[in-house]
């Protein structure tokens, strides 16, 4: 299945892999974890769907993970007359925060206090950007009017993007919550939080969890120039971040982004966090067999940079070949990691902080195993900290990580992937991250 292989895989699970058979192709041709997305969420088919998976991994001693990815505060357009119409270049539309019906005169979105907080010359952005308009009017107009900029169709249900609005959101919405409730009386092994700005968001996640005395970790999804801004704060809170290329890359400039990755990456390194690349990875193969050369770069670029995992998302949720684009990955990630080269700038323990002891020692053992050439790494731990702080020191060596009492880890990573599940098993098995 992995064979080693350093990048991990997520797949999105959805209509073309929501049974039990299709998850056990998918992780025969590679995937390490599963997501689960809670934007579209059937809790009674998530709740089979998970046991399905935990199953699997008892049977053929696998260690699939599962991923509960919250919707958060997305904003969509409801319904539409008609199902769907136009926009040309250059109408005023009106805009409102409501859950009316939108036609060609008046937009309603799902934005509670949009009147408040966008302001005239701010760009709105519909359906992924192909839609653009811009405010016209100012905040006592009484109304929100916008012209639009590059007119497209517009049909029920599709993202809206407010790049230069500051949004007084709530990161964990009301629906979060109640999928929060379901989530964490499941074994779930991440919980990633959509829409991040700031550490706060992260913390307020935090106290959920301790309250409901589970083990998941936490995944920052950067999706917002706030966040960007903010992300050294979020990864002290955080355990991973994804870099969310889908909204991310409609909220700055288009020619930012590869920049904006790099540099996610780099820093998430420095700070010892697992970081995931996602949105259209191999967005071709949903419908072709194959992927487009651009895409195979793409995948491998994430991997020469340093990313932990890389996931898909309609490629496996919805695509015509959800194990041919797993298989394919698989063989990307593993022609690229041949070439990767550990970053000179590696993180260094730090004197003042509480784990210093533990960092120094996860340090010299990574790397003394790189000057005597080591087949492995041994070590123990309670919550999964040594892995994670051993692997991120990008060590050539095996590592293989003990816990409560026979039960170990096992993983391999120049990326430094640590999909630790912290399950609480007493009995000999190897865990391959």
């Amino acid at each position: 299945m992995n064979n080693l292989r350093n990048t991990k895989i997520i797949a999105t699970i959805g209509p073309a892999t929501n049974s039990r058979e299709k998850i056990l192709e998918l992780a025969e041709a590679g995937v390490d974890v599963f997501r689960f997305n809670f934007s579209h969420s059937d809790l009674n088919l998530y709740k089979k769907l998970i046991k399905d998976i935990n199953e699997i991994n008892e049977e053929y001693d696998l260690t699939l993970g599962i991923l509960a990815d919250l919707q958060g505060p997305k904003i969509r357009i409801g319904d539409v007359k008609n199902g769907e119409f136009m926009l040309e270049d250059d109408e005023i539309v009106q805009i409102s925060s409501d859950n009316k019906i939108s036609d060609k005169e008046n937009i309603h979105i799902s934005y509670p206090g949009l009147e408040e907080d966008v302001k005239k010359g701010d760009k709105v952005f519909i359906n992924d950007g192909k839609i653009v308009l811009k405010i016209i009017s100012d905040k006592n107009d009484g109304k929100i009017l916008a012209k639009v900029l590059t007119g497209g169709l517009i049909t029920p249900r599709k993202g809206v993007n407010f790049p230069d609005t500051k949004m007084n959101l709530p990161s964990i919405t009301e629906k979060d919550l109640k999928d929060l409730e379901f989530i964490l009386q499941q074994p779930v092994n991440w919980i990633a939080l959509s829409f991040v700005r700031n550490d706060k968001n992260v913390r307020d996640l935090h106290k959920i969890i301790k309250k409901h005395k589970h083990t998941a970790k936490i995944i920052a999804k950067i999706e917002k120039p706030e966040a960007v801004k903010n992300i050294k704060k979020i990864l002290k809170y955080s355990d991973a971040i994804m870099v969310a290329r889908g909204d991310l890359g409609v909220e700055i400039p288009i020619e930012e982004l590869p920049g904006v990755q790099k540099y996610l990456i780099e820093t998430s390194i420095k700070k010892s966090k697992v970081v995931i690349v996602a949105t259209q990875m191999m967005e071709s193969m949903i419908n072709n067999t194959t992927p487009t050369r651009a895409e195979v770069i793409d995948v491998a670029n994430a991997v020469l940079q340093g990313a932990d995992a890389v996931m898909l998302s309609g490629e496996t949720a919805m695509g015509l070949h959800p194990c041919e684009v797993v298989k394919i990955m698989n063989k990307i990630l593993k022609g690229a990691e041949k070439s990767f080269t550990p970053p000179k700038d590696r993180p260094k323990p730090e004197p003042k902080c509480s784990t210093f002891t533990s960092d120094i020692i996860c340090f010299n053992a990574a790397k003394i195993s790189n000057e005597l050439d080591a087949k492995a790494i041994v070590g123990l731990t309670v919550s999964g900290y040594t892995a994670f702080k051993v692997s991120s020191f990008r060590p050539n060596a095996q590592i293989y990580i003990f816990k409560s009492k026979v039960y170990f880890i096992h993983f391999k990573s120049c990326q430094g992937s640590t999909w630790i599940l912290l399950q609480q098993k007493y009995k000999y098995r190897r865990d391959s991250y």
